[in-house]
């Protein structure tokens, strides 16, 4: 019961955040609104972000060494790995196809060439040269991607918050903790109290500051951006908003219903509360204490949830994955631009790859953007035009994210279920 009440205040402050931070986007100019903005909606919003970032790098570190001691046998790790890698994957270069299609069908960016005249282009090109001439982490090569899974520094991986790095070196911990056997068992039984520990801190925070938060956060974002950024750009809002529509109930819904044999009404619904911090906090880590939460709830086996969605918050973009099949049509449109089959397979595959060991943080899909508009010869300083609603759009494509780490989640544990189950019966 107290779940469901904290529910309906998060989606309450939710409304309330957008009400009140669209009405304050009409007096922006007033000094007044933007005191209020300034040190009212987004201190409170960001004492309830870094009170979640707080526990981000405890909860992976510690639910990762927990998911593989409890998954057992490395072998079988290993079967669960591919399995959640696969299901990633999938389902990214299915979301940017859906968002690809539908900016073609609809052709958001026909008729507004006029748009790459605007100030918002050529603010966005320093920017972009600025970061150019610092040399831009998104041009990492995939060879130092690969290094760079392996930490030398385990402790500055958690200092920086290199997730990839965390899940690397808790993997092996676990590993470690497996292998010694019982000599072990006072370090396992030590990770299994702090992660008692977090939990109890994750529900407290939840329940005082979620929905003051969310409000604070939300009311921050509207007052920004407001509902004229989306009036210029109606026809793109609407594309990606559709895109992330499709996938999140026809393609997570169908898995859930075939993949997993589960309600996707009783999946949605349980998963609300994780679906609104999402939202809110527009980052997939911020989110995830509150989603592993979720899963857990729903019946997902503790280990698989503790392996499954930190590697999802990490690798798996599918909301990021559709901005930027739609941004990259929508740009190549008020370019005058046509994209050959070629490059739109391009598109595909870029997103996909890119997506794997991108932060899971506000803002990040413009940084995989740039590197996609790159491969297809479009000039990456035309994102400066999305800006604008991009901070609403983050917001929506994150709930995308997470709703995917969590039905991947459900999905890998009935199954495992169902393995467990017939070989009982087999003996």
């Amino acid at each position: 019961m107290k779940t469901k009440n904290l529910s309906i205040k998060i989606v309450i402050a939710l409304v309330l955040g957008i009400a009140v931070g669209s009405v304050c986007n009409l007096f922006v100019q007033s000094a007044f609104v933007e005191i209020i903005d300034k040190y009212l909606f987004n201190v409170i919003g960001q004492i309830f972000l870094n009170l979640i970032f707080m526990l981000v790098v405890p909860v992976v570190f510690v639910s990762i060494v927990l998911g593989v001691v409890g998954v057992g046998d490395p072998k079988l790790l290993g079967g669960i790995g591919l399995k959640t890698i696969s299901f990633f994957l999938t389902t990214t270069a299915l979301a940017i196809i859906i968002g690809i299609a539908l900016a073609l069908i609809f052709k958001p960016g026909e008729g507004k060439s006029d748009l790459l005249k605007s100030e918002d282009v050529s603010s966005y090109q320093q920017t972009l040269n600025k970061d150019n001439s610092q040399g831009s982490a998104a041009k990492q090569t995939f060879d130092q991607t690969l290094i760079n899974l392996f930490p030398k520094n385990p402790i500055q991986a958690m200092t920086d918050g290199n997730m990839l790095q965390i899940i690397t070196f808790a993997i092996f911990i676990g590993i470690g903790i497996i292998m010694v056997g019982s000599k072990a068992q006072i370090v396992h039984r030590l990770f299994e109290q702090t992660n008692e520990i977090l939990m109890y801190i994750i529900t407290m925070i939840m329940r005082v500051f979620a929905p003051i938060g969310t409000f604070g956060l939300v009311a921050h974002a509207f007052t920004g951006a407001g509902f004229g950024a989306i009036q210029q750009l109606g026809m793109y809002f609407f594309i990606v908003l559709l895109a992330l529509f499709i996938h999140f109930f026809v393609v997570y819904g169908s898995a859930v219903k075939l993949l997993g044999n589960y309600s996707p009404l009783k999946f949605f619904k349980g998963f609300l509360p994780a679906i609104t911090i999402g939202f809110s906090a527009s980052s997939s880590n911020a989110a995830l204490p509150v989603s592993m939460n979720c899963t857990k709830k729903m019946g997902v086996r503790p280990e698989i949830a503790s392996f499954v969605q930190p590697l999802g918050a990490t690798i798996n973009m599918d909301g990021t994955a559709i901005m930027q099949g739609v941004a990259t049509i929508f740009i190549a449109q008020i370019s005058g631009a046509q994209l050959s089959i070629g490059q739109l397979a391009t598109v595909v595959i870029i997103a996909v790859v890119a997506s794997v060991g991108t932060a899971g943080v506000p803002g990040v899909g413009l940084i995989m953007l740039a590197m996609v508009l790159n491969a297809v010869d479009l000039n990456p300083a035309a994102i400066g035009i999305i800006l604008g609603i991009d901070r609403l759009l983050d917001m929506t494509r994150t709930s995308v994210n997470i709703t995917g780490d969590a039905a991947c989640a459900l999905i890998i544990s009935r199954k495992e279920d169902k393995k467990l189950a017939s070989q009982s019966e087999s003996i």
